[in-house]
């Protein structure tokens, strides 16, 4: 019996075909099936009707194979034999994959693998099982160069194993995910970066499976270490070589710095992506953008946003530095090409001013288990109209319109992924996107991706690290939520916001929707979709966040009935559903806002500019803290204000980033009864 046929699932047959060769094979195979035999060394062979033989060789992958018609990827002939193979084993095929009874299909070939009478049951087997002769036997010796040269500086890799819902195990590493999709079969490991980009990945995951079966062997999902600590020392040295011009940057103020600081940061921005340190060097991009925003008098320039990205960039400095969790992204590439995909739409989001709209829209990665970020973004001339939003969304991606992209799946040989999850799809003839219309059954993405517990998700964002030192990534959040029911849609004028609760399978969030200028007519086509005219709400994808100890949901996609509907990119034509009275607002959140925006003047105006006013704030900031019970905070904000009446330069930007950490730190973690 070939047990590497019996494993392949038809969602490992989609991912070394297509979706739409898998079905064109199940209707042929149905209308006309192959003729096949087996021979005594598992040798199997298939004719078909119109003159095609497609030969099944042990130990040789099926993109391998021999077939008669030509095709040099895997066309519909291999699939359909591996159809036939599997309709033919019938309950032979349930005792090899279950594992009581694994049968030998003679002398295998074990180069790229086990021999199957050796392979583990589908639901019990590790990638840990292969050697590193057989590594090097597939991947040759350069690939392996460069996988050793990765175990030594140490990288570190979320490892998935088999379950009833998947039964592929994977590897996430930094850029790419690893699946292996036959039990015992090396040469069915799949990375999903283009053809012979990353092929070191398949030794990395090997080798974190076995770091896994080493530390939990039970474990469903487990992150580990391999090799020693990563040496992120050029990183540290990068992330440290911004303290001198922040410190500048504090002293003198955003209003008052010097045209000579952001030349500097330049620099700085030069080195630390020349040592891989990517998280830091995208918040320093960020905070450039932001100097130069406030240079040119745009209405992007946010003061709160420009405190915490200089605190963020301290805070990674002083987390890197004692290696507690990654901090500085140093095992991110640049750019990974990323070979044939399956995506599917979750909606998107349009943003903006009068000087710049942008869109982002979200693609789920259900191999992977992540979502991948589409972004563009525009400049408006001056004087010039903005471009609506429905306009945005008819401009183009490679081949394909943005409003089909966050609506559709999607199949394309073009993308490429970034360090921080942002893709972009390439125009080539060669490498086309295609898009088909989704009828909204989002019940195949996988776990990670797709919410029918909050509870539970609520519990695991309240575990994760500090949003100052996690991975930089775009839609870190974005999820789709399973929903059972939508009660209580109300429209808030006073804040301009649209709320509703959220139903799911166990536990509910508070759906939340701010009407935003760049897409005036999202709040009347969410609250359309959400009054269930369009039909019952089985799904609604969108930003899920912990907020005072609650789930909060802010839409970007909600599948009503077959249909995937995209808010951002409605029109305003109807009538709200009536508002109800604004709830109290919240001393101890207002408090710690109030703070916040005390301690992100100093930063804005510099510390050798700052008004006597502000010294008194401070005292009257920490009484308002203390008596709400926050005395380590309180206490902070005081020592702030002392230590800013006389200290300058490095120890006034520590006296600061100790104070402003800690706010942004309490607001994140604010949880009320």
């Amino acid at each position: 019996m070939r047990a590497d046929l019996l494993a392949l699932t038809d969602d490992s047959l989609i991912t070394l075909a297509n979706r739409g060769i898998l079905k064109r094979a199940v209707k042929e195979f149905a209308a006309t099936p192959p003729t096949l035999t087996e021979s005594d060394d598992g040798t199997v062979e298939l004719v078909f009707p119109d003159g095609v033989t497609t030969t099944l060789v042990v130990g040789v992958p099926l993109e391998s194979t021999g077939c008669s018609c030509g095709a040099t990827t895997v066309c519909r002939h291999r699939v359909t034999a591996v159809l036939a193979y599997r309709e033919q084993g019938g309950p032979a095929a349930a005792t090899a994959l279950g594992g009581e009874d694994p049968t030998s299909a003679g002398e295998a070939d074990t180069s790229h693998g086990v021999a199957p009478d050796q392979a583990p049951p589908q639901s019990l087997w590790s990638p840990g099982v292969f050697t590193d002769d057989q590594l090097r036997e597939l991947l040759g010796t350069r690939a392996m160069t460069a996988a050793r040269k990765a175990r030594r500086n140490g990288f570190r890799a979320t490892v998935v194993r088999a379950s009833a819902q998947d039964p592929v195990p994977s590897v996430e590493l930094s850029a790419v995910t690893v699946r292996f999709l036959v039990p015992g079969d090396l040469g069915y490991a799949r990375v999903d970066a283009a053809k012979g980009a990353r092929t070191e990945a398949i030794a990395q995951a090997v080798w974190a499976c076995q770091v896994a079966d080493g530390l939990d062997p039970d474990a469903v999902r487990l992150e580990v270490t391999v090799g020693d600590a990563a040496d992120d020392s050029a990183a540290i040295t990068s992330a440290t070589t911004v303290l001198t011009p922040l410190a500048d940057l504090l002293d003198d103020g955003v209003a008052h710095a010097g045209p000579q600081l952001p030349g500097v940061f330049t620099a700085t921005q030069r080195t630390m992506d020349a040592a891989g340190a990517r998280w830091p060097h995208d918040a320093l991009t960020d905070l450039l953008d932001q100097l130069s925003a406030y240079r040119d008098r745009s209405a992007r320039h946010d003061p709160l946003h420009t405190a915490a990205l200089i605190a963020e960039l301290v805070a990674r400095q002083r987390a890197g530095r004692r290696d507690a969790v990654p901090v500085l992204g140093t095992e991110e590439s640049a750019q990974t090409p990323l070979r044939h995909l399956r995506l599917t739409g979750l909606g998107a989001r349009v943003t903006g001013d009068d000087e710049s709209r942008g869109v982002e829209v979200y693609l789920a990665h259900p191999e992977a288990r992540i979502v991948l970020t589409l972004a563009q973004s525009t400049t408006v001339s001056a004087g010039a109209q903005p471009p609506s939003a429905r306009s945005l969304g008819h401009r183009r991606a490679g081949s394909a319109r943005l409003t089909d992209l966050a609506a559709g799946n999607v199949v394309t040989e073009s993308a490429v992924r970034s360090a921080n999850r942002t893709m972009r799809l390439a125009t080539s003839r060669v490498a086309r996107t295609s898009v088909l219309p989704s009828a909204g059954d989002w019940s195949t993405l996988p776990p990670e991706l797709l919410i029918d517990d909050l509870a539970a998700e609520s519990a695991r964002l309240a575990e994760r690290p500090p949003a100052l030192i996690r991975p930089r990534v775009r839609g870190e959040s974005l999820r789709a939520v399973v929903v059972d029911s939508v009660t209580d849609v109300r429209y808030l004028p006073g804040e301009q916001r649209l709320e509703a609760t959220v139903h799911s399978t166990h536990g509910s969030a508070t759906l939340t929707h701010t009407h935003s200028g760049a897409a005036p007519g999202a709040v009347d086509a969410l609250a359309h979709a959400l009054s269930g005219e369009l039909g019952p709400v089985r799904y609604i994808a969108g930003a899920l966040e912990r907020q005072h100890g609650h789930l909060t949901l802010d839409p970007t996609a909600v599948v009503a009935g077959d249909t995937v509907h995209i808010p951002c990119f409605g029109t305003a034509e109807r009538d709200l559903p009536p508002g109800t009275a604004l709830p109290q607002a919240d001393p101890l959140a207002a408090a710690l806002s109030a703070a916040l925006s005390l301690s992100a003047e100093v930063p804005h105006r510099g510390v050798r500019h700052l008004p006597p006013s502000w010294f008194t704030r401070t005292i009257e900031t920490a009484a308002t803290l203390r008596r709400l019970g926050l005395d380590t905070t309180a206490a902070t904000v005081e020592t702030l204000g002392r230590a800013l009446a006389t200290a300058t330069g490095r120890a006034a930007l520590d006296a600061w980033s100790d104070t402003h950490i800690r706010l942004l730190i309490a607001i994140e973690q604010l949880q009320l009864p």
